[in-house]
């Protein structure tokens, strides 16, 4: 009762407004119907006062026969409108939080920004308009507490912003000028510090505004797939009129006229009703399934073209691996105690504020090193020139790690390493890089005497590890299974790049990758036939994300990566490319199982309607009535209310979705045509009996 309170009735005024004409014409099958219900109700209107209701076929009818009829092509035609105005209705909530954070706010416009001299606007004047009034690329200030009053990039500033209205998250995240990270939506609010907003949208098609007309249904329009079997759906609508509007004729010829009614009950039947009411709403319920999945949609073509992709592209970092790389063991170099390494390493990353830093000092504790409360000495962080960084002990002893050839080099300030000590480092190095690991060399130099500088030497290796994330191998081996290539992209070396891609079982790699090499990758696996989906969040993204079929941009990247792609996830989750593409082959699924169905149903109605048309005539068609039914008239009349019943009884199917399993095309056609080309067979067979056994109790029948 709960259900039918939330979702049946607040969308039971939409299935009946979409009963006009202007309307329905847009779907052939259901609007064949329901100019059959018009015709039927006129029909019913008519009969008392032109003797009644003819016979068909020979065989008398009840009274009642045509008004039972005409209400249940009416009822057909409801709930075919019905399903798709639940699934419509689904996005009405998250529409109405969204139109929320859409309210006008005052906006501070910058008079004449000039860039970074201007110190965020310090130094120029204001005005205040509402955000309704803003135009593209106006700049804009806002700090802590207020309302960004439209879509754009942060040009000045850093702050932290609360984005909870558009993703959910309550989480706060970062946003500053410059990099990827720069991009920010209207109606999200600053909590801290003051930015500087350039607007990148015009009023009504700013972000908020999209999502709001897409969740809807507002915007959606037929994919290419769905405009195609409409044509099928209406082309076999077209066939079967002419069928049924020549069998009387030929039928008179025995003397067997039949009624109207039941010629229009014929067609019903005849014509692919049941995917004809599901067809719309399967498409608005596979949109509706990754808005629950954060992600936006710009068009139902994307939704489809993830379920036909055939390559993946994936970045390494974030994606396949965590991105931070962790330390994962010690290699001391032969003469060199374990325990002087371990205590060495994790002396030199105490203050290190890197998640590199901080696991040395985690795997130096499961080796039994005792942390210290204070860091005890002079920190050397790293930088870019030297490429290392450590400790200055109070006692003149100083201990660095890095980069092998950076500290290598500083070991040899103090006179040069010994050729056999080279070797082994660089064995070590090879064997940590062949493996797809960072190789972090550690070396102390003792205080100096006098003016002698004191003895350098290296103590081993620490192996950094980009740990690839738990369960990503066993995914990638679902896609294999169903076809699809998956191929890591990724700035490290190729030796790096084979490791990484061989423990989490992608298929290839492209190392070194720059953006055109990128989207050179993607115009290739194209040329071949292959349609390909990828992730990004930079401009420098934006080419191959417009080239990819597609592109999903990251909520967190810039304007441009966003207004690139046909898809964007709110949370940033570079991962859910493979959820997006299980959601697109899963409405792929639903629309090809329930089309199975829906033709397989309609040749079980044929022994329902055909022999009680002609029973009275041609007494041997009663061989095909292998349901055994009561009468010529219940047996119609049972056809066409389970053809009503079977479209509320596979809303819910439409809605959710047929449930996906990782397997090939070949034997997932295979599982459809087993489960529902045989079930659409056997379940008129069924559901057409049991009517006909309650239509026998109503006098008459």
């Amino acid at each position: 009762m709960s259900m039918l309170t939330a979702t049946v009735i607040p969308a039971l005024p939409g299935a009946l407004r979409k009963l006009d004409p202007r309307q329905m014409w847009h779907n052939p099958v259901m609007f064949v119907v329901e100019v059959g219900a018009a015709l039927t109700t006129l029909l019913a209107v008519a009969e008392p006062f032109l003797g009644g209701p003819a016979s068909s076929g020979g065989s008398p009818v009840p009274a009642s026969f045509t008004a039972g009829i005409a209400v249940w092509l009416w009822l057909t035609v409801v709930f075919a409108n019905l399903a798709e105005s639940i699934a419509e209705g689904r996005g009405k909530a998250q529409a109405d939080s969204l139109r929320q954070t859409r309210t006008s706010t005052t906006a501070n416009v910058i008079a004449s920004y000039d860039g970074e001299s201007d110190a965020g606007g310090l130094r120029s004047e204001t005005r205040p308009v509402s955000s309704a009034e803003l135009t593209l690329g106006d700049h804009v200030v806002v700090t802590a507490g207020e309302l960004i009053p439209g879509d754009g990039d942060i040009v000045w500033g850093i702050a932290s912003v609360d984005e909870s209205a558009i993703t959910g998250e309550s989480a706060p995240v970062v946003r500053e000028s410059g990099g990827d990270r720069s991009a920010v939506t209207g109606g999200t609010r600053v909590l801290s510090d003051r930015i500087v907003v350039r607007i990148t949208s015009k009023p009504g098609e700013t972000f908020v505004d999209r999502m709001i007309a897409l969740v809807e249904g507002a915007s959606r329009q037929k994919t290419p797939n769905e405009i195609a079997l409409n044509i099928l759906l209406a082309s076999l609508s077209v066939i079967f009129v002419v069928v049924v509007l020549t069998l009387n004729p030929i039928a008179g010829y025995s003397a067997a006229s039949v009624s109207v009614p039941v010629l229009v009950a014929l067609l019903v039947c005849l014509i692919p009703t049941t995917i004809g009411a599901l067809l719309s709403a399967i498409g608005i319920a596979g949109m509706d399934r990754l808005v629950q999945h954060n992600v936006l949609a710009m068009s139902g073509r994307a939704v489809e073209a993830a379920g036909d992709v055939t390559t993946l592209l994936m970045d390494k970092t974030g994606t396949i691996t965590y991105g931070n790389r962790q330390a994962a063991e010690f290699s001391a170099l032969d003469g060199v105690a374990p325990r002087e390494l371990i205590e060495a390493a994790a002396s030199s990353s105490l203050a290190d504020p890197t998640p590199e830093g901080k696991s040395i000092v985690v795997l130096a504790e499961t080796k039994g090193f005792v942390t210290p409360d204070d860091v005890d000495g002079v920190i050397v962080p790293f930088t870019a020139q030297t490429r290392m960084s450590g400790l200055d002990l109070p006692d003149g002893c100083q201990i660095r790690k890095g980069a092998g050839s950076a500290v290598l080099a500083w070991v040899e300030e103090s006179g040069k390493a010994a050729s056999s000590t080279v070797a082994q480092l660089d064995e070590y190095i090879g064997r940590i890089s062949n493996a797809g690991g960072t190789p972090l060399v550690v070396a102390v130099k003792a205080p100096s005497v006098g003016k002698q500088p004191g003895e350098a030497r290296i103590l081993g290796v620490v192996y950094l590890k980009d740990i690839v994330k738990e369960g990503i191998a066993e995914r990638f081996a679902e896609l294999r299974a169903m076809g699809i290539r998956t191929v890591m992209v990724t700035g490290d070396n190729p030796l790096t790049a084979k490791a990484i891609a061989a423990e989490a079982g992608v298929d290839d790699f492209l190392a070194e990758a720059t953006p055109e090499q990128k989207l050179e990758l993607i115009k290739r696996e194209q040329e071949g036939g292959n349609l390909v989906a990828m992730t990004g969040d930079g401009t420098n993204d934006a080419p191959a994300l417009a080239q990819a079929d597609v592109g999903v941009a990251m909520n967190t990247g810039t304007s441009a990566a966003k207004e690139a792609g046909n898809m964007v996830d709110l949370d940033s989750d570079p991962t859910k490319l493979i959820d997006i593409v299980r959601i697109g082959k899963q409405l792929l699924i639903t629309r090809g199982a329930l089309t199975t169905f829906s033709i397989a149903n309609d040749v079980a109605k044929y022994f329902a309607i055909i022999p009680a048309m002609f029973a009275g005539v041609f007494p041997g068609l009663a061989v095909l009535n292998i349901m055994q039914l009561h009468s010529p008239a219940s047996a119609i009349l049972s056809a066409i209310i389970f053809n009503a019943i079977i479209i509320v009884v596979l809303v819910p199917l439409a809605l959710r979705g047929v449930k996906y399993r990782a397997l090939s095309a070949s034997r997932i056609l295979g599982r459809n045509l087993l489960i529902y080309g045989l079930g659409g067979v056997v379940a008129p067979f069924i559901g057409i009996k049991l009517i006909d056994l309650v239509v026998t109790l109503i006098p008459g029948f």
